[in-house]
């Protein structure tokens, strides 16, 4: 189906999406950081985007912001997935850029509508 990179400096939270992602027939690509997404998304120009916000190094904001700026990443959907639950932190989140906005521990189901949604716009 479509190319998912996935965001996250959590081996587990990497193994758990990445399972998740592949089950659901999408082929997935992981980075544990915010600067590796910057240069996968360049090389791979992934479908979706699930990007985790808490990283060491580059924050999942800025990631997105540059990835917003750049003109050979700029039409790829961000979907934020984060322990970070407060609506504060989701207003900011879209502001930044996000397309959707998913907490953790994940809803399957939720994820999966919100990336058909992102793959479909």
């Amino acid at each position: 189906m479509a190319k998912i990179l996935i965001v996250d400096d959590s081996p587990v939270q990497l193994f758990q999406l990445r399972r998740l992602v592949e089950q659901s027939g999408h082929q997935a690509v992981v980075a544990e950081s915010g600067e590796q997404a910057l240069e996968l998304a360049a090389d791979h120009s992934p479908a979706v985007i699930l990007m985790d916000i808490v990283m060491p190094g580059m924050s999942g904001y800025t990631a997105t912001r540059r990835l917003g700026k750049r003109r050979s990443t700029q039409h790829i959907p961000v979907i934020f997935v984060t322990s970070r639950d407060s609506e504060a932190d989701r207003t900011w989140g879209l502001r930044q850029g996000a397309r959707e906005y998913v907490t953790k521990p994940v809803n399957p189901n939720i994820l999966l509508t919100a990336i058909s949604e992102a793959v479909a716009a």
